[in-house]
């Protein structure tokens, strides 16, 4: 490669967002945006405690986000409302960038089994793929980027 090229894109991005932890989660949300708004496909594929970021509050209950901490123990509320008063994304934000520029978002089959979670319980306003390992290995590409967050 010359030395004045960049090295090529991955084809496409795909994340195993495992962890509980807000920043973490929000990180992997910012991830997933920016590669769908410069054209590279992403996969999020949300597994044991962070499938809670998606659930939907239930009867005057907050947003499923709002039970995870940060790494530092501080309340993902208190984070997020210090992130925009630093003119980061907030969570929702993100979430919806990147539902809107057609990021896609997998379930895991086993994290819903060990954190006790149904579909029924993640929010409506989301287009998910439920399935395992196999099927988010069958979506990722050989040339793509495989992150875990």
């Amino acid at each position: 490669m010359p030395p004045d090229s960049e090295p090529p894109r991955p084809s496409k991005l795909s994340l195993v967002v495992s962890s509980g932890d807000f920043d973490k989660v929000h990180y992997a949300l910012a991830m997933a945006s920016a590669a769908v708004a410069v054209n590279v496909p992403a996969t999020l594929f949300f597994t044991m405690e962070a499938i809670h970021a998606l659930k939907k509050p239930g009867g005057g209950e907050s947003p499923g986000w709002h039970v995870l901490r940060a790494g530092d123990g501080r309340r993902a509320r208190e984070v997020d409302e210090q992130y925009a008063s630093r003119g980061v994304a907030r969570f929702n934000e993100l979430l919806e960038a990147c539902r809107d520029l057609g990021a896609a978002f997998m379930i895991c089959d086993m994290g819903l089994r060990a954190t006790g979670l149904e579909m029924a319980d993640l929010r409506d306003d989301i287009d998910y793929r439920q399935g395992g390992l196999v099927t988010f290995l069958n979506d990722a590409r050989a040339d793509g980027a495989m992150v875990f967050i």
